[in-house]
């Protein structure tokens, strides 16, 4: 499950003449929300979940 954070932009986005463009912390929000929501890499799916049969193997041939 991804976890969301709310942090204040480093820099704010400013037009060319220096304003803030409008919606810009809006859009900078969703755009980090989407990338942390939707991000396809998920460690837990894919960690080790204990020893496998090279290990039970060489284990049997140490007991030997």
């Amino acid at each position: 499950m991804a976890t969301i954070t709310s942090a204040s932009l480093s820099s704010p986005a400013t037009r060319r003449n220096g304003e803030p463009a409008p919606f810009a912390e809006f859009k900078a929000f969703w755009q980090h929300f989407f990338a942390k929501a939707f991000n396809p890499y998920r460690p837990e799916l894919h960690y080790m979940r204990g020893p496998g049969p090279a290990w039970r193997a060489k284990q049997i041939a140490r007991s030997n």
